[in-house]
């Protein structure tokens, strides 16, 4: 089974990251591993193995949606790693390097697990990773945040256990045999006891939901973006939060096969329309750059919320804005990591000018503003066109009317502080003391790269993508 490499290749890079013992040199594991799984997640995208009957994971349609997405994301972001370790070598990269492989291994088995329990292992297991990875700058601001990532995650951890076991109650208690894997309870279909799955999906949202940062569960994201350094950010927004949202979509794949259909639909909705708002309402207050990133991310939750309760076509939607989504996040997250690292500041009050000071850095972060709030050619504009026309198709008026507006004021919070950070005059410190970052082709490339994939993803989709795409909404919304 080839899929099994996607989890041992990360798994023993880590383990020769952790007993490398060169600083200097360490790094380099990250962009060797990372090549490994994406030319392995790729070529199982063209050539995908049959998912046995009955297996706790596998490389199954949903998995084949995402997982080369997430493993795409890596890759770019080891090589960004490895120039951004050699500018931090005040900082020892042991446990940053091991960890960082540690959550690629648990991210690949989190995408590919089948089972109910093994999902939530993988889950809870990648999540305790990242606490060391928001750590990693060392400052008391860091602390705070990965404590309070910690006691909130914490949290949906507690709720998603809880509801992996009224689904499984509901599934025993309906004549079930045991078999918690996805594809056995939705089988099990209407013989799922009603009250228990109610409180399973409930449970169940509320705790992937809280890794998606769906609002109100959105608390941590905007103190770990905020503090984590750019690397981090970027796998956190692309791959911890695609994670939660697979999560998501699976349960509610067996909530519907159950007859729960509508419920899931409008409670999903509701949250989607409500972080979209709360998330546009920040922005347009956000003086943060690193912040403002996050109040995005809760927003792009939403979004995938929203085409999540929408049908086959709104699936199709989430998992082509999952792509766009999370590339461009990842231009976002690298360039605002080295203008947070240029100006040595990153409020409003404090950081202008940044055109002068960071030009290239200045320059992607603005395309990514653009890509982001969905101007084309950018790819996030075609996804985003989907969620809207498949709320058109279904009949959700009002929901495509309200996605719209929310949209529109989250465009001139984004636009608004970017701007102020990116025009104007340097301060007169930093006048005086020139322009200290380089921009090395390290620092600059790999954001770069992930514009170009968006760009891409916009205008010439492949179509190997969208029959991926296609297979994973039926199988997660079957349509007679």
């Amino acid at each position: 089974m080839k899929e099994i490499l996607l989890i041992a290749i990360p798994l023993l890079a880590a383990g020769a990251a952790f007993i490398w013992p060169n600083e200097r040199t360490r790094p380099r594991l990250l962009p060797v591993a990372g090549a490994l799984h994406a030319a392995l997640s790729l070529w199982l995208l063209v050539n995908p193995p049959a998912l046995l009957t009955g297996a706790w994971f596998g490389f199954d349609p949903v998995a084949r949606a995402v997982l080369p997405m997430v493993s795409l994301l890596f890759f770019i972001c080891s090589i960004y790693a490895v120039a951004y370790l050699k500018v931090r070598a005040e900082r020892r990269n042991r446990l940053f390097v091991f960890a960082l492989l540690i959550l690629l291994g648990f991210l690949s088995l989190a995408l590919q697990a089948q089972h109910l329990g093994l999902l939530w292992v993988a889950a809870e297991a990648a999540t305790l990773m990242t606490v060391p990875l928001l750590h990693f700058n060392g400052t008391a601001r860091a602390f705070e945040a990965s404590w309070k990532y910690l006691l909130v995650g914490g949290t949906g951890i507690a709720l998603s256990l809880l509801g992996s076991f009224c689904l499984g109650y509901a599934s025993l208690h309906g004549g079930g045999n045991g078999d918690l894997t996805f594809a056995a309870l939705a089988a099990q279909g209407a013989s799922l006891t009603r009250p228990w799955l109610i409180a399973a999906w409930v449970l169940l949202l509320a705790g992937y939901g809280t890794k998606m940062g769906l609002a109100p569960m959105h608390t941590w994201k905007p103190d770990a973006y905020g503090e984590a350094p750019g690397i981090v950010g970027a796998l956190l927004a692309g791959g911890m939060t695609t994670m939660a949202f697979v999560a998501v979509l699976r349960v509610k794949q067996v909530v519907d096969a159950a007859g729960g259909g509508e419920m899931t639909q409008r409670t999903l909705l509701a949250f989607g329309l409500f972080s979209m708002l709360v998330a546009a309402l920040f922005l347009l207050s956000a003086r943060d750059f690193k912040r403002m990133l996050a109040y995005s991310s809760v927003e792009h939750m939403g979004i995938l919320a929203v085409g999540a309760a929408l049908g086959g076509l709104g699936i199709y939607a989430a998992l082509f804005h999952v792509w766009t989504n999370s590339l461009t996040k990842g231009a976002l997250f690298l360039s605002a990591g080295n203008i947070r690292r240029a100006a040595n500041a990153r409020n409003e009050d404090e950081v202008s000018g940044m055109a002068w000071r960071s030009p290239l850095s200045a320059r992607i972060f603005i395309a990514g503003l653009f890509a982001i709030t969905a101007c084309p050619p950018f790819g996030p504009f075609f996804s985003e066109l989907r969620i809207v026309r498949a709320a058109f198709t279904t009949g959700n008026t009002f929901t495509a009317v309200a996605f719209l507006g929310c949209l529109l004021f989250a465009f001139f919070g984004l636009t608004r502080l970017v701007f102020a950070i990116v025009d104007g005059r340097p301060r007169a410190a930093a006048r005086a003391t020139g322009n200290r970052f380089r921009e090395t082709s390290g620092v600059i490339l790999p954001p770069l790269a992930f514009l170009v994939f968006s760009i891409w993803l916009g205008l010439a989709t492949p179509s190997l993508l969208t029959e991926t795409w296609s297979a994973a909404a039926k199988l997660l919304f079957p349509t007679p």
